[in-house]
C-alpha cells in the first residue's frame, strides 16, 4: 500500500495519505462500504450511472456538513441518471442521525469505517487519524474517473462548480 505525504494538510499540518492515487482517465476502483441500514454496498452497484463521490472526514464537522448539504441540493437538479454518494468514516448510526437532522434525502450517505476499502482504493485514507481526506471524484456511466479534486487543506470546501461542470459535461 503506497503512502503519500504533502498533498493534503489539516490546519496547516501535512498528513500522510494511504492508498492508490486515482487520476482522471483511470478505471474507477470498486470498493465496499456500509449503508445506513448496515448493509454492504459495492460501488459496482451504481454501474451505468454518473457518480459524484463526495469524500468527507466527518459529517459532524461544519465543512463536511456544508459540503454534503450542497451536494444534496444539487442532486435534485442532476436527475435520476446521476448518483451522489457521500462517504466518511462516521458510523452508519451517526450518519443516519445526521441525515435526519439535516433533512438530507438526495445523497446516498455511506460509511467506510469497517474496512477503509474506499479510502485505500482512492488514496484518501489519512494514516494517523483513520479519517478520509476531503475530495470529490466524478465517475462516468462506463466506470471511468473523469474528475478528481483533492482539497489541499481539509478545512476548506471543494470547488463545487468545477465538479458539477464535470458532471453536466457527461450528461450531454
Amino acid at each position: 500500500m503506497s503512502e503519500r505525504n504533502g498533498l493534503v494538510t489539516m490546519k496547516g499540518n501535512p498528513v500522510t495519505l494511504i492508498g492508490n492515487e486515482v487520476k482522471a482517465g483511470d478505471k474507477a476502483p470498486d470498493f465496499e462500504v456500509v449503508g445506513k441500514d448496515l448493509s454492504t454496498v459495492k460501488f459496482s452497484s451504481f454501474a451505468g450511472k454518473v457518480c459524484i463521490i463526495s469524500c468527507v472526514p466527518s459529517l459532524d464537522t461544519s465543512i463536511c456538513d456544508i459540503m454534503t448539504r450542497k451536494f444534496n441540493e444539487e442532486a435534485v437538479k442532476l436527475g435520476d441518471d446521476v448518483a451522489v454518494l457521500a462517504i466518511s468514516m462516521d458510523l452508519p448510526f451517526a450518519q443516519h442521525r445526521w441525515c435526519i437532522a439535516a433533512d438530507v434525502k438526495n445523497v446516498c450517505v455511506l460509511s467506510d469505517h469497517r474496512t477503509a476499502s474506499f479510502g485505500q482504493a482512492y488514496g484518501v485514507l489519512i494514516k494517523d487519524l483513520r479519517l478520509l481526506a476531503r475530495a470529490v471524484f466524478v465517475v462516468d456511466s462506463k466506470g471511468i474517473v473523469r474528475y478528481v479534486s483533492m482539497v489541499p487543506e481539509i478545512s476548506h470546501e471543494p470547488d463545487y462548480d468545477e465538479a458539477l461542470k464535470a458532471v453536466k459535461g457527461l450528461k450531454r
